[in-house]
């Protein structure tokens, strides 16, 4: 046995696995124990197997950007080991994941909640964007939560560094309830914003809790959005005519986001608003958006320690949104959405603080989170 395969077999020996939580097409998650120590954690089986020319690219992409990335609001990568043909990733073991919240309707969210759940994805993808690095599948099953419920960002596996503005990029990224127009319209050179349109869409179905922007094709989804947001003009979204796939969807007129989202305050819906707009350079920045007067407004962000959570929360489960090609399973998670009744479940406008367009103090009160980013 050489040095690297000795050094790989103890790694490997750290470890003991307990039982299977999940499986996907292309990975098994375990829950395991670091045998020194008794520290919990799950480990992502990558079936390498399952790829003729060796190992799969997401798993490449997952190794290094969370080798790169150390912050509370980004899993952490504890170990990297290889078993016969597969690649194991040790993880941190974190309980839950936002989908799963958001779809239990035996928790009640507070304004307060909300705003805790969207600030800390904030925190994360602003070290993200801050290190070069696109996530490019933002959605809430991809935004787990640990026992202390710290939200973490998961799933790096189509994230990719944007240092070189100049170089072409796939289109063909993030889950399509969550994917911005200018990736539909076969957008090639894009950046930051891409992850901003994603945050917009979760920031909503936090607010009605079903997706907001459910579209069941590739068209579907443009109809969808544009249904929603209106069908955007010259003067909304300059040469966005003149993107590759661009195809005229229909006209439609915008409605107002306060009709949908009608007890959420001026400043929740502003920020919403420039998360969601056409033209990516004009969308808000994740740097912005954490500066942005929502957040200073009362009703404080709720402690991660005291945000809803399942009583029985179950680990974090493999990502399963990606063909053989790597590219995102075009169905949305969860199915068909609910029906347009559904659609109409509002935001509780009471929550713990007071008057929520009151201002106070700049600065966020996480408790003993720090807002900064580390």
């Amino acid at each position: 046995m050489d040095a690297a395969e000795k050094a790989n077999a103890e790694r490997q020996a750290r470890w003991l696995k307990e039982a299977k939580i999940g499986e996907g097409t292309y990975a098994v998650v375990y829950r395991a124990r670091e045998k020194s120590t008794g520290r919990r954690v799950a480990i992502k089986k990558i079936k390498v197997g399952q790829f003729k020319d060796g190992l799969d690219m997401s798993a490449i992409r997952e190794v290094k950007y969370l080798r790169e990335l150390s912050h509370p609001n980004v899993i952490e990568l504890l170990d990297v080991y290889s078993s016969k043909t597969n690649l194991n990733l040790v993880l941190e073991f974190l309980d839950t994941d936002l989908e799963l919240i958001i779809k239990d309707r035996t928790l009640v969210f507070l304004p307060a909640d909300i705003k805790s759940w969207v600030a800390m994805t904030f925190r994360g993808l602003e070290f993200c964007h801050r290190n070069f690095i696109l996530h490019r599948d933002l959605k809430p099953n991809n935004l787990l939560v640990a026992s202390n419920g710290q939200l973490k960002i998961a799933d790096f596996g189509l994230a990719r560094d944007f240092a070189d503005p100049g170089y072409k990029m796939t289109c063909q990224v993030i889950t399509r309830w969550y994917r911005p127009p200018e990736l539909l319209f076969g957008a090639r050179y894009y950046s930051t914003a891409v992850d901003i349109w994603s945050v917009g869409c979760i920031f909503a179905e936090l607010m009605l809790r079903i997706p907001y922007l459910p579209g069941e094709s590739d068209m579907d989804q443009l109809k969808t959005i544009f249904r929603a947001l209106g069908t955007p003009t010259e003067d909304d979204w300059p040469g966005h005519t003149k993107l590759p796939d661009y195809v005229p969807v229909g006209q439609f007129q915008k409605t107002p986001l306060r009709d949908l989202f009608t007890a959420a305050t001026a400043d929740c819906l502003n920020l919403l608003g420039k998360c969601l707009l056409y033209e990516p350079r004009r969308r808000v920045s994740a740097k912005e958006a954490l500066n942005h007067s929502y957040f200073f407004a009362l009703p404080n962000p709720t402690h991660p320690s005291k945000l809803p959570k399942p009583p029985s929360a179950h680990s974090s489960k493999p990502s399963d949104d990606l063909d053989g090609n790597g590219d995102p399973v075009s169905s949305g998670p969860g199915g068909k959405a609910a029906g347009p009744n559904k659609r109409k479940r509002k935001l509780s406008g009471s929550g713990r603080g007071g008057k929520v367009d009151r201002m106070v103090s700049r600065k966020l009160d996480f408790g003993a989170v720090s807002t900064g980013s580390s």
